[in-house]
């Protein structure tokens, strides 16, 4: 349960809350949400539980002003949820996260800062702190459409707490992480508790609610089933538990002797406690680390296999990129012609080449100008032969 001190103050005041979806005719469809009342105080980790289509989702949006309720009463830090400064001590986390696919973890923090109007240097140093907080240091230049469901939950868990927000509302934010992803959020929340934050966690993994909430409330059907803290809702009223090292034989006899004096033999159990799975995972993993034990199944921080990267790491010097031939400096050489020798076979008279390739030299050609006659000669038999196409004489 969460180490927190949560005071008195609310944060969060819910009264006759109701929310009823209606058809394209204004007609009732749906009464998603039924006279709910209940309060959240600072500091305090408060859990949201309940099957799917249960009202929780709809209860969310409407504390964060995204749905008007059809009737009832909200307050936030004292104040409609869609008061715009009230927006702006409020972190979220939605079930999906919507992220610019194109931006990677830097950009996709600084973005969100900045709609927050956080200062550039601050911006930065926030950033910097939370992808170091959430793992994802060296996936920091990678797209965030690139990542995986878990690093996704990552990075929005990340962007929801980049304004410091005093309200965070987490829906599902252990989807998609592995155990120690898992433990690591659960501390998160914690510690946001400790700094007197307050959490509300929407999610359908009752050992994480277990461990985390101070109070929850259980929903069904669009009204409230159970309200209260976990040790009220979970404890067993008609019996007791004796936890005890362990005991001799002769001891243990004389112990279940003076029990059975007053209790029916039925309705006896000796046990021995145990650890939930997830304490005694993190514990196996802890213990195989500090014995640097070599495993062949799944680790954190490998590179992807050499054949599934392609030759991108394996490019020689010789073979340059393309783009790199293009924008080179280097100088390039000047065209020399390449002079093609005859085959030894020939049989051309080389003084009569010598003699030709004179002639055609511009130094050395003699041009000769046509006379007036020359010109009327031409004329008159250029005539001839049109009129001949023609098919006429010439007269």
């Amino acid at each position: 349960m969460s180490a927190s001190t949560p005071t008195h103050e609310n944060v969060i005041v819910v009264r006759g809350l109701t929310k009823v979806f209606k058809d394209f005719w204004g007609r009732p469809k749906a009464r998603a949400v039924d006279s709910v009342d209940f309060e959240v105080r600072r500091g305090e980790v408060f859990g949201l539980l309940g099957p799917n289509g249960s009202g929780k989702s709809t209860t969310v949006k409407m504390l964060l002003g995204l749905l008007f309720p059809t009737k009832g009463h909200i307050e936030v830090f004292g104040r409609s949820p869609r008061h715009v400064a009230t927006k702006a001590k409020i972190g979220y986390l939605p079930e999906e996260s919507y992220l610019y696919k194109y931006l990677d973890s830097t950009e996709t923090l600084d973005f969100f800062g900045n709609l927050f109007s956080i200062p550039g240097k601050e911006r930065s140093q926030r950033t910097e702190q939370l992808i170091e907080m959430v793992g994802l240091s060296q996936a920091r230049r990678r797209q965030v459409g690139e990542f995986s469901k878990g690093m996704q939950r990552r990075i929005g868990l990340a962007q929801a707490l980049v304004n410091d927000p005093d309200l965070v509302i987490l829906d599902e934010p252990t989807a998609g992480l592995d155990p120690i992803g898992c433990r690591e959020v659960k501390d998160l929340i914690l510690a946001l508790a400790k700094r007197g934050k307050t959490v509300i966690l929407s999610s359908h993994l009752l050992s994480d609610v277990e461990d985390v909430c101070d109070r929850v409330v259980i929903y069904y059907g669009g009204k409230i089933q159970a309200l209260g803290t976990l040790q009220e809702l979970l404890a067993t009223p008609d019996a007791m538990r004796i936890t005890t090292p362990i005991l001799s034989r002769p001891t243990m006899t004389r112990v279940l002797e003076a029990i059975r004096a007053d209790v029916a033999d039925d309705k006896i159990r000796i046990d021995t406690p145990t650890q939930n799975l997830e304490a005694y995972f993190l514990n196996v993993v802890k213990r195989a680390r500090e014995n640097e034990a070599q495993t062949s199944g799944a680790t954190s921080g490998n590179r992807v296999a050499a054949y599934l990267r392609g030759d991108a790491d394996q490019i020689s010097p010789a073979t340059d990129r393309v783009l790199d031939r293009l924008t080179s400096a280097a100088v390039v050489p000047p065209f020399e012609p390449t002079t093609i020798a005859a085959p030894a076979t020939s049989a051309i008279d080389q003084a009569k080449l010598a003699s030709l390739s004179t002639a055609e030299t511009p130094s050395q050609t003699t041009t000769v100008q046509p006379t007036p006659a020359t010109k009327a000669a031409s004329l008159s038999e250029a005539n001839e032969k049109l009129s001949g196409l023609l098919g006429g004489s010439k007269k």
